[in-house]
């Protein structure tokens, strides 16, 4: 099977390499590499650079604004964003809340919302999980009730990702009670600069803020902040859920991870007059895991196909939620033994000794952070049962 990608794409390969190398501010991807955390100002610019240049929403119809590449030029676009060390794009508008706007969404829902989101002037956070809510996240109890043609929002949600950077927020709402908790549950839009909003940071382990609990007290929002109909907002998370549990296979920054392993390897002695690399026990956990990141890219190249054929991530994308994380922490504790003695969480000996990418307060962040990932998203135990039940028909 011959997995190598056409001259056309090795030439477009070059060209976005070459962006990213001469156009891309250079101050963004220094601050990233060395683990440090973006203000709102920088997000935005990282993210309207690449918006910009219409590079942004890259998985987009290009009905919609998208760059109309096919399923090839995105990948390789998302291997050289991540080689190049530029910072993650927030998935909650371009990859998440975008595509359920364009599918399910008004054409004044598109107008109002979709330009913003494409060029990256506008942020958004995903209101799911609640303090009792979390991967079942059918029980939430968000409320949102609607009296002449406006919605009152009470409620609390917790482990809002990107909050702090956000303009706008999507979630889910109770807005009726049904036998089936799935049901009564909608798709709603509201300011996060809205009276009755409050935003609290969770500081995680690392000392860093990426997460927030989001307090609703009589929020008022109107009714065309809607999504779509009443009561089916639990059949738009599903196919939101799709695109969010794809989006964590991120191929290229695995194997930088696994590059960056090699060089602390290479420069960390084993104790015996050798360095880590040539530890047999090192080694084939080191090549196991990047067997490992070669199987995610199969499972990936495999929905990527059926996206191309204008279908939706699905249950496959159970699969990858899976092999995605176990892949992640696989590597990422591989990191932290690279790094030895210096793993703490800010110790920079290698990053005044080397680039400041390879700082083992970066790897052990990235480390911790990698905890969660079988976590959020939906567990891996709830992924399973996904499999069992819909794609092997247990």
């Amino acid at each position: 099977m011959d997995l190598s990608f056409s001259p056309e794409i090795e030439t477009f390969r070059a060209r976005v390499r070459h962006w990213f190398e001469t156009e891309f501010p250079k101050d963004i991807i220094q601050k990233y590499k060395a683990g440090l955390p973006l203000t709102t100002a920088e997000v935005r610019q990282s993210e309207m650079a690449l918006g910009s240049k219409g590079w942004l929403a890259t998985a987009w119809p290009a009905e919609y604004g998208g760059p109309g590449w096919g399923i090839e030029e995105q990948y390789v676009f998302d291997e050289e964003l991540e080689r190049a060390g530029v910072p993650t794009v927030t998935p909650m508008g371009v990859v998440y809340v975008g595509p359920v706007i364009y599918t399910f969404g008004s054409e004044a829902q598109k107008a109002r919302w979709l330009p913003g989101i494409r060029d990256g002037s506008v942020g958004w956070a995903q209101g799911y999980s609640e303090p009792g809510a979390g991967s079942d996240l059918a029980s939430l109890q968000f409320s949102a009730k609607l009296e002449n043609g406006t919605y009152t929002l009470n409620g609390h949600k917790i482990w809002t990702s990107a909050a702090q950077h956000a303009d706008w927020i999507f979630l889910l709402a109770r807005t009726s009670q049904e036998e089936k908790k799935q049901q009564g549950i909608s798709f709603i839009c509201c300011p996060i600069d809205a009276p009755g909003v409050t935003v609290k940071p969770i500081i995680t382990i690392d000392g860093n803020h990426v997460l927030n609990e989001v307090f609703f007290e009589d929020v008022k929002v109107p009714e065309e902040n809607r999504i779509g109909e009443a009561g089916m907002g639990w059949t738009y998370s599903q196919y939101l859920l799709g695109f969010e549990r794809t989006s964590y296979a991120r191929i290229g920054g695995k194997r930088a991870m696994l590059r960056h392993i090699r060089e602390v390897a290479s420069a960390t002695p084993d104790g015996g007059g050798a360095s880590l690399i040539e530890d047999a026990g090192f080694a084939r956990r080191l090549t196991a895991a990047e067997m490992a990141v070669d199987g995610l890219e199969m499972t990936v190249f495999r929905i990527l196909s059926a996206l191309a054929q204008g279908g939706s991530p699905g249950d496959a994308a159970s699969t990858v939620k899976i092999l995605a994380t176990s892949t992640h922490q696989q590597i990422t504790e591989l990191m932290v033994d690279a790094a030895g003695a210096f793993a703490q969480p800010h110790f920079s000996f290698w990053a005044s000794q080397n680039d400041p990418g390879g700082s083992p307060g970066r790897d052990m962040a990235t480390y911790f952070a990698g905890r969660a990932q079988s976590i959020y998203g939906g567990t891996n135990e709830i992924q399973r049962t996904i499999i069992a039940r819909k794609v092997l028909n247990l």
